[in-house]
């Protein structure tokens, strides 16, 4: 009976096959080169739609700023931020104040970003291997899901300090956490049943299935999580700066507006969307070469 299911999963297909092409090098050749024309393509489409984004951003913001009867002492367009920043007499001091402003924001935004990520993975991982884990865990999930924020931060501040690492890492965690973790589970859910199968076969628990089959088979879902996250981390990053550390963008954008710098304003608003479409390209560059070299990209259609 053993024999008959191992036959019918043929699990030695794949150790086969890849000694049948580290033995046929014009095999492997061909794979190699179907490889890098998957991801030649797809790095074009990532970047052809970048542009496409970049482009409306860009003519909306003009439509409103021209359209919209806002007086141009307050409404600042993009030529206008290019000006103060690049092609204005104060252009240079103008970055040098922006710059650690910037750096800052990354910073926090990264912190929220590896924090929520390695939360929702090890929340998944655990909701996998016991539903009664995921009954207890996942009413506290949605709960910080649906109450605001903003009504949960002096109750964050407080227990984590105010302008702590520790605030940040909270309040980017809570943002990142449920889109990244709804998705992780949805690609741990689709693991194929018949490989599962195979692996109680040969003796495998629920924790060994899910190492050898769920968790590779989640990689397109793990780096659809990690694109969803990249805007929720800058998001995470500004209110944690705005309601904790008061440094960054999200701590200079009250101060820019109170203090009539509309031009700061501005430009802080168009820095902070430029980034988050920067790295969430950036990710979808990384996701696309992981997974053509793991075979399982859809470039190639």
């Amino acid at each position: 009976m053993t024999a008959k299911l191992v036959d019918t999963a043929n699990p030695p297909a794949p150790a086969t096959g890849r000694l049948a092409l580290s033995a046929d090098p014009a095999a492997q050749a061909r794979l190699t080169a179907d490889r890098r024309r998957a991801l030649g393509r797809s790095l074009r489409r990532s970047l052809g739609n970048a542009a496409i984004t970049f482009a409306i951003v860009l003519l909306l913001w003009q439509a409103i700023v021209s359209f919209t009867g806002i007086s141009p002492y307050v409404a600042k367009g993009p030529v206008d931020v290019w000006n103060h920043l690049f092609a204005g007499a104060d252009a240079a001091s103008h970055r040098a104040q922006m710059a650690p402003l910037v750096a800052q924001t990354l910073l926090d935004s990264s912190i929220g970003f590896v924090f929520g990520m390695i939360t929702a993975m090890i929340l998944a991982v655990l909701f996998s291997l016991s539903k009664a884990v995921e009954a207890g865990v996942m009413p506290l999930v949605l709960l910080l899901r649906t109450i605001p924020l903003v009504s949960i931060a002096p109750v964050i501040i407080l227990i984590t300090g105010r302008g702590t690492l520790a605030s940040v890492a909270v309040i980017g965690t809570i943002v990142v956490l449920f889109p990244a973790l709804a998705s992780i589970l949805f690609g741990l859910s689709r693991a194929s049943r018949q490989s599962i199968d195979v692996v109680h076969v040969f003796g495998g628990g629920r924790f060994t299935a899910l190492r050898k089959v769920s968790i590779p088979g989640a990689g397109p879902s793990l780096f659809a999580a990690a694109r969803v996250s990249v805007p929720g981390a800058v998001t995470g990053a500004l209110l944690a700066e705005w309601l904790s550390t008061g440094q960054g963008i999200g701590g200079s954008i009250l101060k820019f507006n109170a203090q009539a710098q509309f031009a700061q304003l501005w430009t802080s608003i168009a820095l902070i969307t430029l980034i988050t479409l920067l790295l969430y390209n950036i990710v979808q560059v990384v996701e696309n070469a992981v997974l053509v070299r793991m075979g399982m990209s859809t470039a190639q259609r």
